[in-house]
């Protein structure tokens, strides 16, 4: 388990809602600007350091998902690669690519809304979270507003049919 930076305790479980709210607003505007909604954000003690909604198609940067955004995003306001002892709230359960980065930059926790059957790493496909192999464990919380989550998306797909 990674170190808090100094002065810095994770969020509770009680704030999950309240970050994973947050989160859902960068995924709302991100839908509005015609990209998947999904939003991310970074938490470190009881503060958002960083947040993102997708924006791949905007970007013409497949990397540009919402978790990347946000840790690019995190890192450059802790002037480091290392985010430890944040928290990252995120929409959706986190595809492989973005599994990576939580990695490399040493997340303490994952929480996410709703499953992804076809394309997560969490629950839904390869449960890299529990993999042995990795020298680092990311915690994860799943199903915070998932239903809130998942409608997002259902909606967003219905009005692009």
């Amino acid at each position: 388990m990674s170190e808090h930076p100094a002065g810095h305790a994770p969020p509770s479980h009680n704030d999950d809602e309240r970050w994973m709210q947050l989160a859902l607003l960068k995924a709302r505007a991100a839908g509005e600007a015609g990209e998947v909604p999904v939003g991310a954000v970074v938490v470190v003690g009881n503060e958002c350091i960083a947040s993102a909604g997708n924006a791949p198609i905007i970007s013409d940067d497949p990397s540009a998902h919402a978790e990347m955004l946000a840790l690019r995003e995190a890192a450059k306001v802790q002037a480091n690669y290392r985010l430890p002892g944040a928290t990252l709230y995120v929409t959706i359960e986190p595809c492989t690519m973005c599994f990576g980065a939580m990695q490399h930059a040493r997340i303490q926790r994952l929480v996410y809304g709703a499953s992804e059957p076809r394309a997560g790493v969490i629950e839904s496909q390869l449960k890299l979270a529990e993999a042995g192999f990795y020298n680092h464990r990311i915690a994860v919380t799943a199903g915070v507003l998932a239903t809130d989550s998942a409608q997002l998306l259902k909606d967003f797909f219905r009005s692009r049919r």
